[in-house]
Formats: C-alpha cells, sequence, structure tokens
C-alpha cells in the first residue's frame, strides 16, 4: 500500500540483496496506495490481481513466469483486512458475509495463492514461500477481533499445504508471527496503539520493526534457511516467551 507496509520493506531490502521481483496489490488498493513508486525504487514491474480471484492468480503467475524469464524463487503473502474490524462490529456480533470477506482475502487468498503455484509447476526446488501473522492466532487480543481466526486459519494452510511442497519440490512454506507493526492494516484495529506499548514493555529485546521484519523474511527467502519449514517463526523480541515483564510489574505496582 506505503511505505509503512511491512511487505514494502521486504521488497526494499530483497532489491538491496540482488532480487528480482513482481509487485502486486487489488487493483482498488493500488488506487489508494503508492506501489508504482516502489516499483520505479526496485526497478520492478507491478502486475495488478486480486488474491480472491483465481482468474487474476492465474495471470499474475504467467506475466511473472514472463516478466522474470522463468520460475520463482520466493513469493510472499502479506495480506490481511477484516471488514468487521473497518466497520466497527464487536466479535460477538459479527457480519457473516463481512467475516468471509475478510477470511477469504487474509488466509484462504494464501492457499489460493500457493494452489495457482503448484497446478503452475511456478516455483524453483528449494525455493520458500512465506507469509505474515499475529501471535493473536494463539493468544486472545479481544480488539483483533476475527482478524485472530483469519490469522490461525492462515498458519494452518501454512503447514497442510507446507508439507506437499516440501515432498514434491522442497519448497519451503513458512509464516512470521510479527511483533505488532504500526501499518495502514494494523492500525485499523481498535486499541492498537496500547498493543504496541504493552507488548514493548514485555519483550526482553523491545518490538521487532518492520525493517527487523524485513531482514528476517529476507533471510528465509535465502538458502541459509533451506531446512526450515512448516514454522510459525516468533519474530517479537521475545515476547511471545514472556511471561511477565519487569517493567509491566512495576506499572502495576504502581497503580
Amino acid at each position: 500500500m506505503n511505505e509503512d507496509s511491512i511487505a514494502w520493506k521486504i521488497a526494499e531490502k530483497a532489491h538491496e540483496q540482488g532480487a528480482q521481483f513482481v509487485l502486486t496489490n487489488a487493483p482498488v488498493a493500488m488506487r489508494m496506495g503508492e506501489i508504482n513508486n516502489l516499483a520505479a525504487k526496485t526497478g520492478s514491474e507491478v502486475v495488478p490481481a486480486d488474491a480472491t480471484s483465481m482468474d487474476d492468480l492465474n495471470a499474475l503467475f504467467e506475466k511473472a513466469e514472463s516478466i522474470l524469464g522463468g520460475k520463482l524463487d520466493f513469493i510472499l503473502h502479506s495480506i490481511g483486512m477484516s471488514v468487521n474490524v473497518r466497520k466497527g462490529k464487536e466479535y460477538t456480533d459479527l457480519n457473516y458475509d463481512w467475516l468471509t470477506k475478510g477470511w477469504d482475502v487474509s488466509a484462504v487468498s494464501f492457499h489460493r495463492v500457493m494452489q495457482v503455484a503448484w497446478q503452475r509447476e511456478a516455483m524453483n526446488d528449494w525455493g520458500s514461500i512465506l507469509a505474515l501473522t499475529y501471535i493473536a492466532a494463539q493468544r486472545t487480543f479481544p480488539d483483533y477481533n476475527d482478524m485472530a481466526d483469519n490469522k490461525a486459519y492462515l498458519e494452518s494452510i501454512a503447514r497442510s499445504f507446507g508439507y506437499q511442497w516440501g515432498v514434491r519440490n522442497k519448497v519451503r512454506v513458512n509464516t512470521i508471527s510479527q511483533s505488532p507493526t504500526p501499518t495502514t492494516a494494523g492500525s485499523g484495529v481498535k486499541g492498537f496503539g496500547g498493543f504496541i506499548n504493552y507488548a514493548e514493555k514485555m519483550s526482553p529485546l523491545g518490538n521487532a520493526t518492520a525493517d527487523d521484519c524485513a531482514d528476517y523474511a529476507i533471510s528465509l527467502f535465502s538458502d541459509l534457511t533451506r531446512k526450515v519449514t512448516m514454522q510459525n517463526l516468533f519474530h517479537d523480541g521475545g515476547f511471545s516467551s514472556t511471561g511477565v515483564s519487569e517493567a509491566v510489574i512495576e506499572r502495576f505496582e504502581e497503580d
């Protein structure tokens, strides 16, 4: 969408490391975003695609392989959206049509992307497929709403399809569970600023930034992580392993 996006940072880091790639977003999102600026900066071409459309995804892969001159070494899935969150619906009063739309965009699209790549045999052996997630898939963050369910399903897809990719092509499939990060999507969650501040106080290393996440993603695209697959990898400064921190204890003692 813009330079606050984690995907944007990953594209910049990949370019710095000499990668060639195509960029994509839904046509409606492209009209609101700045993806063409990123394309100019990284010498990349933009191929519009709706990740919930199999026709669009097939066209995307066909054009990507044509532009890049062959099969792909890595794919990044960095998509998340909840209509219920945008519309302010509580988890106990969800609109199920909106739920289905958000689930399709945020999670099922990951399966769609991999299924198209699988059927087209579009990945090189020992390639890497990566998606971004959040710890709300394992722990309850009330205002994260139905996005938590979407992320849980996303992580399950990574494991299930990751097995198939590993057996056939030695392709890795992983998810990065990133610290709360101030992106356009994240900022739409009620109380997100509180998430960020709490995680910062809980994490021994502090929150991982979007730039930090980009570095980690590049390592997972590289040959240095050839035997890491079907994993949900916490990239959160230690938040996921910390029961309570001294900073949080001190805060409650003050109260």
